[in-house]
């Protein structure tokens, strides 16, 4: 029996070569383990197949996919055309595994048909006894949604720089054949793969958690419209909405079931000043025409900017040498995070206006800070503002306590060709240093091509307004010395620590226009999400200020490819 098995070993490794089909249907006739055998052979048959489809350029037509033609091609011939997700007649444990991850795409924001996701599943439920054809058709059409469902995961659907967002999402992309190859195929916990993939950032963590819930609310329905009135409605006056109002109230989380109000106070005016507060808007209890207009909001428009949050946070990079700060724009709010990535600072910021001078989204390194800086007005302002007011007004420069520099920097003394001069370029306008410039006290500074950077204001009043979008596009700090500070925390000025109140001593009476290395650069992140998860799990929605949402949804409304 020994020599007999041999012998068939021998005949397998010198015919398998030239003819494996018609070799493993001999030799299973002749009495070997002809399970085995079928399996190998069905395996050449498929491979067969897969090598035809590679030749006439069949792999990856499905779906609008032609940019991953090249690729799929490149992983076959990887893996010499072996069925990636095939054995005897049945997909592996991986591909079931993949299909389910698939179908339940939409639980990351994704679309569930971008990957042919149930039709994968009913051809993998009817392996057992498919053609050849067949099945590499269907091993193929797997790896090619494997492979848009990584790319989705890890970069996004839309490449940001369609939406001129400055964020640099091809660096970060896998070489796909590699990474399937060699992790996903024989994984043995597809999931712990797949998780590697996503953001790193807790709030993307905590906003896909949330989608869920809001898939199920809307699903629901979002019950009868909370009816306005001809008037701003406050707390004490009498108001005939009060059961549309508390239906939606708990519905959405912001009031406790049970009860009912006849009038409009008590815990239905601390609902809506809850729901206020999730929402950006000024929490005084006032059924006002913003208020209603977010409460009528349908569930399922927030479910869309669920789903475009998460696709923004997959645009973001994710390696860093030290832990980002962030700000996002309308939320109107600045975050950063120590070594271990913990929240270790918020606070309120100013960005710029809806138009025409928003905040770009970009992502850059602070280097250095400047205390008691000058402020270099921006030629825009230069044109639309100082020229004018020069013209209009004697006095102007003296008021504004701003000075006139040539390229060298030096003072230049108004003359006749002041206006002029100005307008070609030859000369510059910059403010003094002091409480009243336009930069405050500080500024923190990442060079970009938008000369926007993170600064220090006068006008501290803005920061207490819920809609906070009056900059011409650099983002004003509301606790600028405390950022500094952190920033700084792990330097020395001279032979003393910096400290919250050497930072403050430095922006108050130091000396003008010092400037602070930082000794190690740290990322900042423009962000523009809508959605927001906090740390206690309340959701917040914000407004599309500026558009971004809108723009974002209509190029996924157009179906793949996306960008």
């Amino acid at each position: 029996m020994y020599s007999m098995n041999l012998f068939l070993s021998m005949i397998l490794t010198c015919l398998n070569v030239c003819a494996p089909s018609q070799t493993m249907l001999r030799l299973a006739s002749l009495g070997g383990p002809a399970s085995k055998t079928q399996e190998v052979s069905s395996s050449s048959a498929i491979s067969s197949e897969l090598r035809g489809m590679a030749a006439k350029g069949q792999l990856g037509n499905n779906l609008g996919s032609a940019g991953y033609r090249e690729q799929i091609k490149r992983l076959y011939e990887s893996a010499t055309f072996v069925p990636l997700w095939i054995k005897g007649d049945e997909p592996t444990s991986q591909a079931t595994y993949l299909i389910e991850t698939l179908r339940a795409s939409r639980l990351k924001g994704l679309n569930p048909g971008d990957y042919d996701a149930e039709s994968l599943a009913t051809k993998s439920r009817s392996l057992k006894g498919a053609s050849a054809v067949a099945e590499a058709s269907f091993d193929a059409a797997l790896t090619q949604s494997t492979m848009r469902y990584i790319s989705d995961l890890r970069i996004g659907r839309v490449n940001p720089k369609h939406l001129k967002f400055d964020i640099d999402v091809q660096s970060k992309q896998f070489d796909l054949p590699e990474f399937i190859a060699q992790q996903v195929v024989s994984a043995g916990n597809v999931q712990s793969v797949l998780d590697q993939i996503e953001p790193p950032y807790a709030g993307y963590r905590r906003i896909e958690n949330t989608l869920k819930q809001y898939l199920d609310l809307a699903a629901k329905g979002d019950g009868a419209k909370v009816p306005g009135g001809t008037k701003t409605i406050a707390p004490g006056d009498t108001y005939a909405g009060t059961a549309q109002l508390a239906e939606r109230l708990r519905l959405i989380g912001d009031l406790p079931q049970g009860g009912s109000f006849d009038s409009y106070s008590g815990a239905l005016v601390e609902g809506v000043k809850h729901f206020q507060a999730r929402h950006g808007l000024a929490t005084d209890g006032k059924l006002d025409a913003g208020t209603l207009r977010e409460l009528n909001t349908p569930l399922s428009a927030r479910v869309q900017q669920i789903d475009d949050a998460l696709e923004r946070w997959r645009w973001m990079p994710t390696e860093f040498q030290q832990p980002p700060v962030l700000v996002n724009i309308p939320e109107f709010r600045l975050r950063a995070y120590s070594e271990d990535h913990q929240l270790a600072l918020s606070m309120n910021v100013v960005v710029g206006k809806a138009a025409p001078t928003q905040t770009p989204v970009f992502t850059d390194d602070i280097r250095f800070i400047v205390f008691r800086p000058y402020w270099n007005v921006p030629p825009g302002i230069l044109r639309r503002t100082v020229i004018p007011g020069i013209m209009k007004n004697s006095g102007y420069l003296a008021r504004e306590r701003f000075e006139v520099t040539d390229s060298s920097g030096k003072l230049v003394s108004p003359n006749d060709d002041l206006v002029a001069g100005l307008r070609s370029g030859k000369y510059f306008v910059r403010q003094k240093p002091g409480p009243t410039n336009a930069l405050g006290l500080i500024k923190f500074m990442f060079p970009n091509t938008y000369s926007v950077y993170l600064h220090s204001t006068p006008s501290t009043e803005l920061f207490s307004r819920s809609r906070r979008d009056f900059s011409s596009g650099c983002i004003r700090l509301e606790k600028p010395a405390e950022l500094a500070a952190f920033l700084l925390r792990n330097q020395l000025d001279g032979q003393q620590p910096w400290t919250l109140a050497l930072a403050q001593k430095a922006m108050d009476s130091g000396r003008d226009n010092r400037q602070v290395n930082l000794a190690v650069k740290i990322p900042v992140l423009i962000l523009y999400v809508t959605a927001v998860a906090e740390e206690d799990g309340t959701v917040h929605f914000f407004d599309d200020i500026y558009g971004h949402d809108k723009r974002l949804n209509a190029l996924l409304a157009k179906g793949r490819p996306y960008s």
